[in-house]
């Protein structure tokens, strides 16, 4: 295993790495005063696209940890902020599958969100884009809304394809799962934004300052948040309190370039960096 060593700024998951669900793993509170004791930089980011990084802020505060708001990225920032450097927000009509962190992330860059059952007709038009994020409120009606701008043109987003998601009562369908419905309606597939693609490792990258040499990704799951970090070109780090298990890496294609049990072991060891 490769040396423990030459890290200033990390990317860190956040659900099955700091949590499950509503449950703090244990050692967090550790973790990050010793983050803050070494003076390391760090970017918590996660593919969930359906929180606001205020709504991260104040889970944290429950939990104990005290975090800036400027140190949260979602797949929803990273989906807002990709396709303003595409089109022009002010001309672009986004209809939105997902919660609130998605609509406010697309808002604030000044995109223009579409209703349901707003379509293209003699005298309406649909949506120049469908986004398509994790939403525990998702019914007919939204997909039937997505599905019929998508057969009309729309660009098809997908703010993160995760097929599974870690809770406290174990693993349930992700964002990947209602993607999966929509591509089967449309015959259309999604560009997605999230890990394991680099364009969120890079925008982290890029809001630390930080060097590739001297940056590290943190996760739980081989097929995201490890790969995104090979494909973006840093090392990274995987714990085993979330998806991915020891078993997984036997057959895995790629590696992480560190393995621990969880984040008290990845404090144990930050603490013997110099």
């Amino acid at each position: 295993m490769s040396s423990f060593s030459n890290i200033r700024a990390l990317i860190i998951d956040m659900d099955g790495v700091l949590w499950h669900g509503n449950q703090a793993i244990t050692g967090l509170t550790d973790f990050f005063q010793t983050l803050r004791d070494l003076n390391l930089r760090f970017i918590l980011a996660t593919n969930n696209a359906s929180h606001t990084p205020q709504q991260y802020v104040q889970k944290l505060a429950v939990m104990g940890v005290t975090v800036d708001i400027e140190e949260i990225m979602t797949s929803a920032m990273a989906t807002a902020l990709y396709l303003a450097e595409q089109m022009n927000p002010a001309e672009t009509r986004v209809f939105v599958v997902g919660e609130d962190g998605a609509t406010q992330a697309l808002l604030e860059q000044g995109f223009i969100l579409t209703g349901l059952y707003e379509i293209n007709g003699e005298t309406s038009r649909g949506a120049d884009v469908v986004v398509c994020g994790k939403d525990h409120t998702i019914n007919w009606d939204k997909l039937a809304t997505a599905t019929l701008n998508i057969r009309a043109g729309a660009k098809f987003i997908g703010t993160n394809g995760d097929n599974t998601l870690p809770t406290e009562l174990g693993l349930i369908h992700g964002n990947g799962a209602i993607l999966a419905a929509l591509q089967t309606a449309t015959g259309v597939s999604p560009t997605i934004i999230g890990k394991p693609e680099p364009i969120m490792y890079q925008q982290a990258i890029a809001r630390l300052g930080a060097d590739l040499a001297e940056t590290i990704a943190i996760g739980d799951k081989l097929e995201t948040d490890i790969l995104g970090a090979v494909r973006t070109g840093i090392r990274s780090l995987m714990v085993l309190t979330g998806v991915s298990t020891e078993a997984d890496l036997k057959t895995s294609e790629y590696q992480p370039t560190w393995v621990m049990q969880d984040i008290r072991a990845v404090t144990e060891a930050l603490k013997t960096l110099k």
